[in-house]
This record gives structure tokens, sequence and C-alpha cells, in this order.
């Protein structure tokens, strides 16, 4: 599916906050960033919302719209409850996935896959989002699924910034299998612990998240 416009400059925005063009605290002018882009302002607006709605960004009243970084703490925090969120969601899918979402997954990994071997994180992220949403679906739990799309959103840029260590892509493409091979047993503690430690940012992934973070805060 063709990304959406406001889609594709709230990504390119956020490369640009990555990379350190937009530092910390740097106010994003919709005019800017209209002629910058070429656009009205309206697919700016939707860009920006949804980089506030990532916390990227924080729309102040009445001042705009400014580049927001998460400290090491808070971002830490959102990681653990996101992997517990996801563990929970495991384990009510191992006891509840049908047949058809089990072959979606599995499709899913195909496609990931095929993104590991083109050393592509972008391609890899947008079936790694479908992976995840599949097994929120299966867990049977509306509020449950409510509440880890939420986090997921939140966490999208630093999740989609942590594939690009190197080795990771293969890595997670190996966590996917694993989590595959215990949801079609059946086995709900280790589906749980599977996908806990797939989500958990620990040792080199946190490091490299922080790395990363750094240029727009200097």
């Amino acid at each position: 599916m063709e990304k959406r416009r406001a889609d594709i400059i709230a990504d390119t925005v956020e490369e640009l906050i990555f990379d350190g063009t937009f530092s910390e605290g740097a106010r994003l002018d919709e005019n800017a960033l209209a002629e910058r882009f070429g656009v009205s302002r309206t697919p700016i607006r939707e860009a920006l919302q949804k980089l506030a709605q990532s916390g990227l960004a924080e729309q102040i009243p009445r001042r705009g719209v400014f580049v927001r970084q998460p400290g090491p703490v808070e971002l830490i925090e959102m990681f653990e409850v996101m992997a517990e969120l996801e563990a929970a969601a495991a384990r009510l899918a191992a006891l509840r996935i049908t047949d058809a979402a089990l072959a979606d997954l599995r499709a899913a990994n195909a496609l990931c896959r095929k993104a590991v071997e083109q050393a592509d994180p972008a391609a890899y992220y947008i079936e790694n989002e479908r992976f995840h949403r599949i097994i929120y679906v299966q867990s049977g739990n509306s509020f449950l699924l409510k509440e880890a799309e939420k986090l997921q959103r939140r966490l999208r840029p630093f999740r989609r910034q942590q594939l690009r260590l190197r080795g990771r892509l293969a890595q997670s493409m190996a966590e996917h299998e694993a989590i595959v091979e215990a949801l079609t047993r059946g086995d709900a503690p280790g589906a749980a612990d599977a996908l806990r430690a797939h989500v958990a940012v620990q040792g080199e992934k946190f490091h490299y998240l922080m790395s990363s973070l750094r240029p727009a805060a200097e």
C-alpha cells in the first residue's frame, strides 16, 4: 500500500530529528516545512500530529510544535511497558490464535525475510508492524489491543531506529521465527517470553538508541 503524503513527511522529519538537523527544542514551522516539501500546510499539520503522538514533538498552545526528545529513563520505561503488553498479547494469542492468523504471520515473516535479504530496514518495519498487530488482535482482548497500538505508535520512531543496528535485522527475524513456533505449539509461556525478549530494549540496542538521539540534543 502506498504511503500517504503526511506519513512520508513525518518519516522524513523523524530522520531529520535523529540526524540532528532539527535539534531538541527547535520549532517545527508549518510554513517553512510546507515550502521545504512543496506541499500545502494540511499534510504538514497531519505529519506534525503524528510526530506529537510518537513523542518526538510537542504541541504548545499559541506557540507551535517543538522537537522533544525523551530522556533515557522515560524511553526505557516505555519499552519496559511495551514488552509486557506484547508478552500478555502473545500469551493470550497462543491460546486463541486461528489457523488463518498463523498463515498471515508466516506471510508477514516471509516479507520480513525478503527485507533482510535486501538490507532494507524500512520495508522490514512495515511488515514487522503487521506481524505485531496480528498478535494483538489474536489476543482476543480489545482493551489490550488499543493500549498496545497506542504505545506502539509512541515508540514507532525508536523501534524503527534500532533496526539499523548492525546485525539487528537478522536477529529480529530469528526472534520472529521463535515467536511463530511458540504460537503454533500453543505454548503460552514460551510465546510470552519470546515476544518480551524481542521487544525489550537492553544492552547494545539501548546504547544505540541513546547514541542516535544524542545529535539532536547537542
